[in-house]
């Protein structure tokens, strides 16, 4: 996939999660918005993993436990053709994601200026 639109597909999709309501927002969701707004299909295999994947090994999953939902940052392994959750990742309810979000501009913001140090 080209470097450009992979990037662009992953903007379009951290946007669309900043703003969204984790109580009702699903994976499906996400691809739907992000290809509308983007005005191509994300439903191709190779697109829509890089909608669920942050990276080969890393996945944030929108997912239900005891009655809440949570936003999971998991890394996942392979183990008999199967891919499955390790135990390392962070799981955040609704208003945890949301009071974690709503930090991403001051959270970029201090990486850029640590970057500059260097």
């Amino acid at each position: 996939m080209d470097p450009e639109l992979k990037s662009k597909i992953e903007e379009t999709v951290l946007e669309i999660l900043k703003s969204s309501d984790m109580e009702s927002t699903t994976e499906y969701k996400v691809r739907k918005s992000a290809s509308e707004k983007m005005g191509i299909d994300l439903s191709e295999p190779d697109r829509k993993k890089l909608v669920r994947n942050l990276s080969d090994k890393r996945r944030v999953t929108l997912t239900e436990f005891k009655g809440k939902s949570l936003v999971s940052i998991r890394e996942y392994y392979r183990k008999d053709g199967k891919e499955l959750p390790s135990s390392k990742g962070i799981s955040l309810t609704a208003e945890q994601w949301s009071n974690f979000s709503k930090n991403v501009p001051a959270i970029e913001k201090a990486i850029k200026k640590m970057e500059a140090k260097c």
